[in-house]
């Protein structure tokens, strides 16, 4: 298998493991965003009940073939294209890592097969990487939102996708610029101290096995996800107003922020934040923990010609 169809195996992997699980926390932060409530107290008890006593325990999960079909070929996407961007910059002097003159164990045994680079050149990978891909994938993005969203009455996915394609393309790219200025930092701010938390990690102890490294990665992930979340918020929130409110006050950037700040206040640019803050940092954990898993799992199989 070739190196770009491991990144995409173990991408979409990830992908799909983590979105499963994890579906009730996006739907129940997607309801919470669209309304325009003031009243916020047990906002996410009060959401989930209604949610269950209408439909259902199973009804948590509606969107998650939406969600599928956004995070699979996304998450796979966004592994393979980031770990090509930071093979190119690990070719330049300014952005490659400079390796420790002790550090003479193969990539497996480090506990990463992926590119080394300076916090500036994960930085830069991070935000590149996940804006391409976010933007391309910005139909599925609104898909995603309007399907978990009880602003809409599809019957299935592909009433709903029909329903999207119908309206235009103004309405497939709804709210990519907010998803950008919440991607670019998030990606950014994400790989850096991901990548620094596994450094320091690998330096306390020595790992020994498959689930030390997949424990160093979780928790990497889990610290790096909850730091870049907290300063992505806002913008997370003026997506989603952006994707399944269809009032004129929310067709554009600056009339959803001045929306959301007249009716809840600064308050309002942290609705749903609390889910976010649950469900990134597990996504990330899951992900990152599967994606490094495989990813190392394939690199040490014999080859064929070696048997």
């Amino acid at each position: 298998m070739s190196n770009a169809s491991q990144h995409l195996v173990s991408g979409a992997l990830s992908g799909f493991v983590s979105t499963v699980c994890l579906q009730p926390l996006d739907l129940l932060k997607t309801r919470i965003q669209q309304g325009e409530d003031k009243r916020r107290q047990h906002v996410i008890l009060k959401t989930a009940y209604g949610v269950v006593h209408k439909n259902g325990f199973r009804a948590l999960w509606r969107g998650t073939t939406a969600t599928l079909l956004r995070n699979i070929p996304g998450v796979a996407l966004y592994f393979t294209g980031l770990n090509h961007v930071r093979s190119i910059l690990a070719n330049s002097p300014y952005f490659a890592a400079v390796r420790a003159p002790s550090s003479g164990l193969p990539q497996t045994h480090r506990g990463s097969v992926l590119p080394r680079l300076t916090n500036q050149g994960n930085l830069l990978a991070g935000v590149t990487t996940r804006v391409v891909v976010g933007a391309a994938l910005n139909p599925f993005a609104v898909l995603k939102a309007r399907y978990e969203s009880n602003l809409y009455s599809y019957s299935n996915i592909f009433d709903a996708i029909r329903s999207l394609s119908r309206a235009g393309r103004s309405e497939l790219f709804r709210g990519v610029l907010a998803s950008s200025l919440r991607d670019a930092p998030y990606a950014g701010l994400f790989v850096v101290v991901y990548e620094r938390m596994k450094v320091e990690m690998n330096s306390l102890f020595i790992p020994m096995s498959p689930t030390h490294h997949m424990i160093i990665h979780a928790h990497s992930a889990i610290w790096a996800s909850t730091i870049a979340t907290l300063a992505t918020q806002p913008f997370d929130v003026v997506k989603t107003k952006m994707q399944v409110r269809q009032e004129d006050k929310y067709h554009s950037l600056v009339k959803t922020i001045a929306s959301i700040w007249h009716q809840r206040g600064a308050r309002g640019f942290f609705d749903g934040a609390a889910l976010r803050i649950m469900r990134k940092p597990l996504s990330s954990a899951i992900g990152w923990a599967v994606y490094e898993g495989v990813l190392m799992a394939m690199h040490t199989q014999p080859h064929p010609s070696s048997a």
